[in-house]
């Protein structure tokens, strides 16, 4: 029996080749299709595309809009075709499989005077796949610093050990002081700590190796890091945090339960529909050294390397990564901007989005680049979350978890060498 995931896929390619790219009224049609499907992103991007067909009344846009869980799988089958497609959400998960694969092809960035308006964070991120433009970011998520004034912080922690400090004394009488993320993903913060602890030590374009070629998890400061990040569970982060995934880290910072909170920037939104005021937003904790590491999670549009109408695929992208129509999908999605001129914008230059424009334009707030490129990588993930688990709940010790995903990373090393 054809799964039901398959014949979706399927009945959705054929939907796409029937369509043709022509029309009768002498149209160019593109097709464009979107990843991260939400009701409201889809309205919002549909409103964008509306203002392009305005402004180019000789083409017409079809957007596709595949539900969530799916949708990656069904942009690959459709690839897979090399049919009746034009611009593409690519993400920063998928953007090395599909350049691999032939089937993104290189943006211009020359002779469009939009380019350097985009920040140098943007600019780097297009060309972070093969060295080549293959997308344009339209914006990004990146973990900054939520505190609680009212529960007694006030001045925002600006290392890990001023953080557990400032933690323990909010925990008192059912109040903890840290939003702890125990569940799925809880591994990521460990990784954040002990980058933070190996400072510039870091080769930032191999983020889990050290500019030495051991790996981040074989050193004594990757030590200090996971005993203070064991700490921080057991000393100031509600039990029950032990199973903590996004939701709930979100839910104990707004309900007060908890006093600070790291997360990505959606997270502002929601802070302020829940109707808290005495809140604000900082730079992520730094390590001994001064120093605090992150990657941040992107994706951006793209166009196919078959499509039939290159020039006008194009233009609809750079469209969309213009400044006005670029601010206004980074505020409709809770994003970084990615235009320089969005930076003086109200809405990112104060508040609770200014902690991250400082973050870009302090030095040692390094971004880094995932190592997604080695093929255990996504076992990795799997793998660390278990290991995470284990270590708080004490069937394994910080020497245990670090001494195998050091072993786990020297032998990824040799894969790709």
């Amino acid at each position: 029996m054809r799964s039901p995931v398959l014949a979706a896929v399927t009945a959705l390619t054929l939907t796409l080749a029937a369509c043709g790219s022509g029309s009768s009224d002498g149209k160019v049609k593109l097709r464009m299709i979107e990843s991260l499907t939400s009701p409201e992103r889809t309205k919002l991007i549909k409103s964008l595309i509306a203002d392009f067909e305005k402004a180019n009344p000789k083409i017409e846009v079809e957007l596709i809009s595949p539900p969530l869980e799916s949708a990656d799988q069904k942009i690959t089958q459709i690839l897979q075709t090399k049919k009746d497609l034009d611009v593409l959400e690519v993400r920063d998960l998928t953007a090395k499989s599909f350049s691999n694969n032939g089937w993104l092809g290189e943006l211009p960035t020359t002779d469009w005077a939009g380019w350097n308006d985009l920040t140098e964070l943007t600019q780097k991120k297009a060309a972070e796949v093969g060295g080549k433009p293959y997308l344009i970011p339209y914006g990004f998520y990146m973990k900054t610093m939520f505190y609680r004034t009212d529960l007694g912080v006030t001045a925002p922690p600006k290392t890990w050990t001023e953080l557990y400090d400032a933690a323990k004394k909010m925990t008192t009488g059912g109040k903890f002081g840290y939003s702890f993320r125990g569940g799925k993903g809880g591994a990521g913060y460990a990784v954040l700590m002990i980058s933070a602890y190996n400072g510039d030590k870091v080769n930032p374009d191999k983020s889990f190796f050290l500019k030495d070629k051991q790996t981040i998890f074989s050193t004594p400061e990757a030590a200090q890091a996971l005993d203070l990040y064991v700490k921080l569970f057991k000393d100031v982060s509600p039990p029950d945090s032990v199973a903590w995934s996004y939701p709930e880290m979100v839910q104990g910072f707004t309900s007060g339960v908890t006093g600070i909170l790291i997360q990505d920037p959606e997270v502002i939104k929601t802070v302020q529909e829940s109707g808290l005021k005495n809140w604000s937003t900082a730079p992520l904790p730094k390590g001994p050294t001064g120093y605090a590491l992150q990657n941040v999670g992107y994706a951006g549009w793209g166009i196919t390397s078959f499509t039939q109408h290159k020039a006008e695929a194009v233009k609809l992208v750079q469209f969309l990564s213009e400044a006005k129509q670029s601010t206004a999908f980074a505020k409709g999605n809770s994003l970084m901007p990615i235009s320089k001129q969005a930076q003086s914008d109200p809405q990112f230059s104060q508040g609770a989005w200014k902690a991250y424009i400082d973050a870009q334009q302090d030095p040692n707030q390094v971004i880094t680049i995932s190592p997604t490129d080695y093929p255990g990588y996504s076992q990795f993930q799997v793998d660390a979350d278990r290991d995470i688990q284990a270590l708080i709940t004490g069937k394994k010790t910080a020497a245990d978890v670090l001494k195998s995903w050091d072993a786990f990373w020297v032998d990824q090393a040799k894969k790709v060498s």
